[in-house]
């Protein structure tokens, strides 16, 4: 399997992160990536950097202005400022309809729902670079070369059209998707991660070509909190192209891959031509953020079922953090035998 991935992801690295009303080590780490490439490594799978196609791809799924501000909003907080730490907002838009200010201070508050995005010197070239991997991938699928992964970090799952979230910047699932849509007439987005793709959902939410599901722990008191409920089936056009499917924290390996047939059965109904996977590994039982109990067993078994859908699939990484069991959980799905030349049947 074709691996993406650009050593300028290393880049962005943010040492705190305010949760539970103090500071703490930011969950996001570049040694994330480190960890998940090594594993490919050693299980033979070529890696190679990106190419680079531009802004163009990330505009079809953000607001232009919103991308362009990361260009340039580190440098300009330091002139705005006179300060180099991290640049972190401690303003954000209310619920009224808002207006995009012109400083800096505000700008980072008007683009950004939550303090888990601090923009430092190399995060937009992480961000960009993240999602230029997710272009290739997509790229290699459509030219029907195979399943490709893009390794993405920072993660995008969060990201809405306008707005950072959850350590996400620019949505690489939603970059992926809207790139084999050149290709694919419909596309699907199957989200298995801890928390909702809220920004994925928003991005295709009224959109009738883009199938997007997410299993998550239950929102109501998890993040991302506002979004990943079961009643959110789309609107407009998309009314009915959404999928939640709610987990129980404390939820195991055969529930959650029994809810993962609901999600693959949706995707089937929908006539899915092409798959993007948001794949997160912080299901595993001792991911720090976790609250269900997935395991390397059921991550090996999760790999197959998704290559058993037989659907041209780009793999995009979103979560999974520095748990104990990362790499084991990694190694599992990537060494579960789905990415053969024949995947391997399912075998719960």
């Amino acid at each position: 399997m074709q691996v993406f991935f650009d050593d300028r992801q290393f880049g962005h690295a943010p040492e705190f992160y305010f949760r539970l009303g103090v500071n703490i080590p930011h969950p996001e780490q570049p040694e994330r990536a480190r960890l998940l490439r090594e594993v490919l490594v050693e299980l033979g799978h070529d890696i190679i950097a990106p190419g680079d196609f531009g802004l163009d791809p990330i505009y079809a799924v953000h607001d232009s202005d919103y991308v362009d501000f990361f260009r340039t909003a580190y440098d300009r907080w330091v002139e705005g400022t006179g300060y180099t730490h991290p640049a972190i907002p401690n303003y954000h838009t209310g619920r009224r309809v808002s207006r995009v200010p012109n400083g800096v201070i505000g700008k980072l508050g008007y683009y950004a729902t939550d303090t888990s995005c601090p923009v430092m010197r190399g995060t937009w070239d992480a961000i960009y670079w993240s999602a230029q991997c997710a272009v290739d991938a997509a790229r290699h699928v459509a030219a029907g070369e195979g399943p490709a992964y893009a390794l993405c970090r920072p993660p995008g799952h969060h990201a809405s059209r306008d707005a950072s979230n959850g350590f996400c910047f620019f949505n690489n699932a939603a970059v992926a998707a809207q790139e084999l849509r050149g290709t694919f007439a419909k596309v699907a987005i199957l989200d298995m991660d801890t928390h909702a793709g809220n920004g994925t959902e928003d991005i295709f939410y009224d959109r009738a070509d883009v199938f997007t599901t997410s299993m998550h722990t239950d929102p109501s008191n998890y993040p991302p909190h506002f979004a990943g409920y079961a009643d959110e089936c789309g609107e407009g056009e998309g009314e009915g192209c959404h999928l939640n499917v709610v987990l129980t924290p404390g939820d195991d390996e055969l529930q959650i891959l029994m809810r993962f047939d609901e999600m693959s059965a949706a995707i089937q109904d929908f006539g899915a031509e092409a798959l993007v996977i948001s794949l997160g590994f912080d299901m595993g039982s001792d991911d720090p953020l976790s609250e269900v109990g997935m395991t390397a067993t059921g991550f090996a078994e999760m790999a197959r079922r998704m290559a058993a859908m037989e659907i041209p699939t780009a793999y995009i990484q979103e979560g999974g953090y520095l748990g104990p069991s990362l790499s084991d959980n990694a190694r599992a799905f990537f060494a579960s035998g789905a990415f053969d030349e024949k995947a391997a049947a399912p075998v719960f």
